[in-house]
This record gives structure tokens, sequence and C-alpha cells, in this order.
């Protein structure tokens, strides 16, 4: 999505109810698993952990939350086995999906995902079928409103700090960096107090399709809501211009 309507869908999600809130810390936590169980429970020698804190605390997740889930996943409570599994489909009009998912049991995420994509009137591909359609990058959503910096002194402290590119909004400023480069710069913007609404490393659309008839959209709704529902579903990223 682009600048605009990643705000956009950012800012609705986190006006959502505690449930929402609970699913999201729920799949922070086990990022938070892996990165430890992967890299160990420092983030300053822990690449990948240090990445999944910055994301918890865009997500205002609790400094103490994020701490016990360190302190679980290095001691003997983290002992469940997570595996990284990416789905890659197509919704209505050809829509490109891509769903990344963190779980136990792959048998049932794949049932659960196959299961939103059919529902929906989409299906599952091969693996690499829509993923090269768009870019992986670093991605720092800051709200217009939060900030106190112009938009040049912010573009030129994020491009100092190694970021890639800068694109202000109507509502927000997008900050894109290389994914190698993105703990760095986010690390860097935070140290200089910029608040940040979303920070994360993301896979955007090269391009965008427009859809027009409203039985599409209610079905690729369809498909997006139930993929939110599932717990297993990390994220998800999609080509459709909303």
């Amino acid at each position: 999505m682009s600048g605009h309507s990643k705000f956009a869908n950012i800012k609705h999600k986190k006006e959502k109810n505690d449930a929402a809130k609970g699913k999201i810390f729920t799949i922070i936590g086990r990022e938070i698993a892996v990165a430890v169980k992967e890299g160990g429970p420092d983030p300053s020698n822990n690449f990948k952990l240090a990445t999944v804190i910055a994301k918890a605390k865009a997500n205002n997740m609790p400094n103490d939350t994020i701490e016990r889930g360190i302190k679980k996943a290095a001691g003997e409570g983290g002992n469940v086995n997570y595996e990284y599994i990416t789905y890659e489909g197509y919704g209505p009009s050809g829509i490109a999906i891509i769903v990344d998912t963190l779980t136990d049991n792959k048998n049932r995420t794949a049932a659960n995902v196959r299961a939103a994509f059919t529902k929906g009137g989409g299906n599952v591909g091969t693996p690499g079928c829509v993923s090269f359609m768009f870019d992986k990058k670093g991605q720092i959503i800051v709200d217009k409103e939060e900030v106190e910096m112009s938009s040049d002194d912010l573009m030129m402290t994020a491009l100092d700090a190694g970021a890639e590119d800068f694109n202000e909004e109507d509502d927000s400023y997008e900050i894109l960096t290389d994914p190698d480069a993105f703990d760095e710069v986010n690390k860097k913007l935070m140290d200089a107090g910029i608040p940040m609404l979303s920070a994360e490393v993301t896979m955007i659309p090269q391009n965008y399709v427009e859809l027009s008839n409203e039985d599409d959209i209610k079905c690729l709704n369809r498909i997006l809501d139930l993929l939110d529902e599932d717990d297993d579903v990390q994220a998800v990223y999609h080509n459709w211009d909303e």
C-alpha cells in the first residue's frame, strides 16, 4: 500500500477493539519468541529481535510485556517451535496476495489460508507466483499530526540516517529503507525523537490494481477479513488500490 492508504489502514486497525489489539500483541509475541530462539535475547546482537522490538513499540506494546516475552522465550517457557510459512495467491480479478504466517501447526494453517482464499473466490498459487510483483523494503510511517518537524527537516533527518526514499502523503510521511538498513535507520530516527505510527520490514507492490466491480470488492474483503482473524497469520500484503 502507498503511504496514504497504509496510514489509513494503520489508523483503522489501531482504532479497533481490544480483541484486535490482542491479536497484534499475539503476532508480535510469536515473532519475539522466534527471534530470541534464533539469535538470543540481546537485541544489540540480534538484528531480528531489534526489528521486532521496534515493531512492538510502534504498536504501543508495553515495555514490560516485551521484556516478559523475551525472558519467556529465553527460558524454559520458550519450547514451542514456530515455523514461518509464506503463501501466495490471487484474489478476485487477479489481485496479488502474499500471506506471511508463523505457526506451530502447518497443516492447520494451510487449511485455514486456503479456506480464506476459497470463500472469497480466490485461490492459493505456487511459491513465487506473485512475490515478484512486490519489493521488500523497510517502511516507517509518521503521522503528520504527531511530528513537529517540517517535511524538509524530517526528510533530511531520514536521508542522513540512511533512508532510501521519503514520500509525503495527505496525512503522513513514508520513509523507505533497504531491509538490511532498517534497524539502523529506525534507531537513529527513534534517537532523534521522531514519533512513528508504524515501523516494519514489509512488501510494497510495484503497481496497484483498481477494482470497480462491487462483488469483487466484497469477495476480496472477505478474504482479507478471514486472514486478519487467523492468529497464525502475521501479515497480509496485496496490490489492491483501495
